[in-house]
């Protein structure tokens, strides 16, 4: 199996749940008992939100929830998408970058902000929302936050904001890699970031976090994101979205 293919990203979940963990959507993890081990599954629709729904059937298969958080523009926000992936069960919620496309205008971020938050919740009612990273873009999302209260419109939990990362380790593909965070601008927990390199818990590849898994050495609580666009058994779009990512990461190490 080619990595990042949708054949390892199943064989990811199989190998996870074999070893006893519950894999959980983020608003049940913020509302719901917790098992004894869980991982959050959490995806950022950025691009090819078809790829989305082929990881989605994935998980519904194997009786898995997960969270899709969808963009405002056309390279995600597919509307038959995003309705065939809330048939199957899982949670969607709203991927916002509006600080970057109201270039910082606070207040007009913010009704950028709740007029696609009404938007989402045409489809599902949408409980949780997510920065989109923008590595390219001087505006952090979450500087929103600052001057308004996402609670406030009934949203109960944002993942860099409201997870106890003290207590889930976290885990993203940025960079087509697990050990991504060396050449992300803000899709990384810097608090700890240390402390886990430190306790040996970097991976690179599935096949090493496979191992992982199997071990033992894997976390018992994990937040694990994903971008659906980058997991294919097309071998075109494999090549692709590898050759593309490459070309990223050296313009993510040039703005960090």
């Amino acid at each position: 199996m080619r990595d990042f293919s949708l054949d390892i990203y199943r064989k990811l979940l199989e190998t996870l749940q074999d070893n006893g963990y519950k894999l959980i959507s983020y608003a049940q993890y913020l509302k719901e008992e917790r098992s004894n081990k869980f991982v959050i599954l959490r995806h950022d629709v950025d691009a090819k939100p078809w790829n989305s729904l082929r990881t989605a059937q994935i998980e519904h298969a194997l009786g898995a929830k997960a969270t899709y958080y969808f963009r405002v523009g056309k390279e995600s926000n597919v509307p038959e998408v995003i309705k065939a992936i809330v048939k199957l069960g899982h949670e969607i919620g709203y991927h916002y970058e509006d600080m970057s496309l109201c270039d910082g205008d606070i207040r007009k971020a913010y009704d950028h902000f709740t007029t696609w938050l009404d938007y989402f919740r045409q489809y599902y009612a949408v409980e949780t929302i997510c920065m989109h990273g923008a590595p390219t873009s001087k505006w952090d999302g979450k500087d929103l936050w600052k001057h308004y209260d996402y609670k406030a419109l009934g949203i109960i939990g944002e993942p860099y904001m409201d997870t106890d990362f003290g207590d889930v380790f976290y885990l993203t593909d940025t960079g087509r890699c697990w050990d991504g965070y060396k050449v992300s601008v803000r899709d990384k927990i810097p608090q700890y970031q240390d402390e886990w390199t430190q306790a040996g818990l970097v991976w690179h590849t599935t096949y090493e976090l496979l191992r992982a898994v199997e071990k033992g050495s894997l976390p018992a609580h994990v937040m694990i994101t994903t971008h659906p666009q980058r997991w294919t058994n097309n071998p075109k779009a494999w090549y692709l979205e590898l050759v593309k990512q490459n070309i990223k990461n050296i313009i993510k190490r040039f703005i960090i």
